[in-house]
């Protein structure tokens, strides 16, 4: 059996939000804007009228609350251009106040209800709009004296439109004393606007003809307008890619990799703070801009201008690699970002501007964009890199664990179970001083060396020891010197034992 073809797809004037309607608006039909004062509806409405005129539509705007004149004003602000916009003003008037004697007799549904169904039928005959946005359609209650006759108004009205060939976006807008729900039924589509716990949130509702992603889907209102950014679904993205072995340009290290970390996995970097986790991790991104690839760093607990101080000092030239192009250091702040939102940033990286490498440092950072509990982390990042993987995108976590010695944990945020390649750095506490020494804890795609070894990080670089053989307890912290020979124990600092020791 022939599968029926697609209806043809209108764009809403937003491309993100055309990507979660699965390519727009089906035409002829009417949809159905809902949400508290002030959540941006109308400034989608202009979005919607603004595309339409550019791709050569008649556009009518019915407004029936805010003036022409305001709506200009307010849209200028935000750069809509609305010249070829056609209005049907139909806010009341100051004549209403002025005469006192006007509503005596007669009811304001009786005696204005004619007058604007002429006043829409004349702009219909008119301009015989492709488009038409009403804001809001749930002020027409006024014209008619009960619920019954108020929605076989709107019916009509919806339907005059539709008979003319034209799509309808309708706003409206539910008080303490009344729903919105009643008017659903005209609608093919119902798209909701409120401001949720991580910020403006959009929500598709119902959405006729369409498997739409339903959202939540996080939104912000800028200088240009509305910007959506989807809920991110990893199985709709793919790309084709080589696996192969990547080095970190330090041959100690690879020795350890036995080879280096694969293209397309995720390598997870834990340790405490201040112990090179982040250094580590810019340096398999110095080996990748010597092959001529793209590189990009979301810094979520440092600042800039400290990390290419603290890189140029141990010979990873950073900013040599911005200004060729093959590094992006993104500072975020994430009390200000939600998750949805940064997987939209890191998407126009990977799809736009060819990003092969990703790190995100660091994981407890990126937990505060999303203002919610443990369960959500894991849920956000388990699909952004299951995204970056599908994309052959190779991915750096920093995480950085609490203790600096002490019992060792993996990782701080219970998301190992994400990792591909699980690299581990420590302090030991080395006669009187301490010291670092790095192992591999978790490697999926090949078997790894599971000695330790020493390192340091020097104007030269990272350096690497061999490994530590003669010491035990190392991921306790404080390590103890053992003679292979005997595998005596002596203290590390060469003392030696007591006698009943």
């Amino acid at each position: 059996m022939t599968s029926p073809t697609a209806p043809t797809r209108i764009t809403t004037g937003i491309d993100s939000l055309d990507e979660v309607l699965d390519g727009g608006l089906i035409p002829t039909r009417a949809y159905m804007l809902t949400g508290d004062p002030g959540t941006g509806k109308t400034i989608l409405g202009l979005h919607y009228l603004t595309a339409g005129r550019d791709a050569g539509e008649t556009a009518l705007c019915v407004n029936l609350e805010e003036s022409t004149e305001d709506i200009r004003q307010n849209a200028a602000s935000l750069g809509f251009d609305l010249d070829g916009i056609e209005f049907l003003d139909l806010t009341p008037s100051s004549d209403a106040f002025g005469d006192g004697q006007r509503y005596d007799i007669f009811s304001a549904a009786e005696t204005e209800g004619p007058e604007i169904a002429a006043a829409v039928t004349d702009a219909i005959e008119e301009h015989d709009p492709d488009r038409v946005f009403v804001d809001p359609l749930s002020r027409f209650r006024h014209l008619a004296p009960d619920d019954h006759q108020f929605r076989e108004l709107i019916g009509s009205f919806v339907q005059l439109l539709r008979d003319t060939g034209a799509t309808v976006l309708f706003t409206t807008q539910a008080t303490a004393a009344r729903s919105d729900a009643d008017l659903q039924y005209l609608s093919d589509g119902t798209i909701a606007l409120s401001q949720g716990a991580h910020g403006r949130e959009l929500e598709v509702k119902k959405f006729r003809g369409s498997d739409s992603a339903r959202g939540p889907h996080t939104f912000r209102i800028t200088p240009d307008g509305l910007a959506l950014f989807p809920e991110l679904v990893p199985g709709t993205h793919s790309a084709a890619f080589d696996t192969e072995t990547i080095s970190s340009g330090i041959p100690e290290v690879d020795d350890q990799l036995h080879g280096g970390i694969e293209r397309g996995t995720v390598t997870i970097l834990s340790g405490p703070t201040g112990v090179g986790k982040t250094t580590l991790g810019t340096q398999f991104m110095k080996e990748a801009a010597e092959r001529g690839e793209r590189s990009v760093i979301y810094m979520f607990e440092e600042n800039t201008q400290t990390f290419l101080e603290r890189s140029e000092q141990t010979d990873i030239p950073v900013t040599e690699m911005r200004d060729r192009g093959t590094l992006e250091i993104a500072e975020m702040e994430p009390l200000r970002i939600s998750s949805s939102e940064f997987a939209a940033r890191v998407r126009e990286e990977v799809e736009a501007n060819d990003a092969e490498i990703v790190m995100i440092d660091g994981i407890d950072g990126y937990r505060l964009s999303l203002r919610g509990q443990k369960d959500d982390l894991r849920r956000e990042l388990h699909s952004l890199c299951r995204y970056l993987k599908n994309m052959g995108v190779t991915v750096i976590l920093v995480d950085a664990t609490e203790s600096v010695t002490g019992d060792f944990k993996p990782t701080a945020e219970d998301v190992s179970y994400l990792a591909d390649n699980l690299v581990f750095l420590r302090y030991l506490e080395m006669q009187g001083e301490l010291r670092k020494a790095l192992g591999i804890l978790k490697k999926r795609t090949s078997d790894f060396e599971r000695t330790l070894r020493e390192f340091e990080i020097t104007d030269r670089g990272i350096e690497v020891g061999e490994p530590l053989r003669e010491l035990r307890g190392v991921l306790k912290g404080t390590p103890d010197l053992v003679d292979p020979g005997d595998e005596t124990v002596r203290p590390p600092d060469g003392e030696e034992p007591d006698s009943d020791g």
